[in-house]
């Protein structure tokens, strides 16, 4: 469904040049939910970006379903885009406008003309999310994670063959994950949509992918299907990938010393 094929991305020139994806390649099937993990700076964010060329890559090519995007010109590859939704962070959505409004800005800019297809349309993804109630609320009444479902709705609202999603989790507390994560995975069972997480939260990926690309100064540097995990005496070959799937959290404690009186004595200073 997706090919990523010896994709890099440099940004700058001269001293100031920077590689974010190295010559990468990965090949994510149809239907499938592919996490891409790694820490901040790893790249994997300008790699989603690369996909539908929010950020257009400095060599290689980018085939969805089949179609190179990066060869595409301006009018072709906004067609195109309409088959691909994303989902940010941070929501991204109008504050001055419902969560119909924002979900039908989507087919507005899509190319949908006729007013009542856009609010049917629009009524019909809210109610995918099962926030048919939150309709002519505006964001500031609105959770983190009703929040993020109006996003997931949007992008569902163009009826997308894919769905970028662009550390979808991060903005929202461990219990709102969960229920965002489901409404994801719902979505893919129910629609076959091809869905690509990134994210820096191993819990993510085991909780919805069903591949993993893991990521390192701009390379992925390590692949392998979730199913792995469950095999005994499975382990990542490289050591961010064993750092990345442990959920303990382990600090250096060797050269820590004292300082509850140099505490006390600095609150008296």
């Amino acid at each position: 469904m997706i090919r990523i094929e010896n994709v890099s991305t440099v940004f700058g020139t001269g001293d100031s040049r920077f590689t974010a994806v190295d010559d990468v390649s990965l090949e994510i099937p149809r239907g499938s939910i592919q996490g891409i993990i790694g820490f901040s700076g790893a790249g994997k964010s300008t790699l989603l970006r690369n996909i539908n060329l929010l950020e257009r890559p400095t060599s290689g090519r980018i085939l969805v379903d089949g179609v190179d995007v990066t060869a595409l010109d301006d009018a072709a590859l906004r067609a195109t885009r309409h088959g691909i939704g994303m989902i940010f962070q941070h929501f991204n959505l109008l504050n001055n406008r419902t969560a119909a409004q924002n979900v039908e800005l989507s087919l507005k800019f899509s190319g949908v003309k006729n007013a009542a297809e856009r609010r049917r349309r629009a009524l019909e993804a809210l109610a995918v999310v099962d926030l048919s109630d939150k309709a002519g609320a505006y964001p500031a009444k609105l959770s983190g994670g009703q929040k993020q479902r109006v996003a997931i709705a949007r992008a569902l609202a163009t009826e997308p063959k894919v769905l970028l999603c662009d550390e979808p989790t991060s903005a929202v507390d461990p219990r709102t994950t969960a229920s965002v994560l489901q409404y994801l995975s719902d979505v893919n069972a129910r629609f076959g949509i091809t869905i690509v997480v990134v994210t820096h939260e191993m819990n993510v990926i085991k909780a919805i992918a069903d591949n993993v690309a893991v990521m390192e100064d701009g390379r992925v540097v390590e692949q392998f299907a979730l199913t792995d995990l469950q095999q005994p005496g499975f382990s990542p070959a490289t050591s961010i990938g064993r750092y990345l799937i442990s959920d303990e959290i382990s600090l250096d404690r060797a050269d820590r010393k004292p300082a509850g009186r140099r505490l006390e004595g600095a609150h008296r200073a």
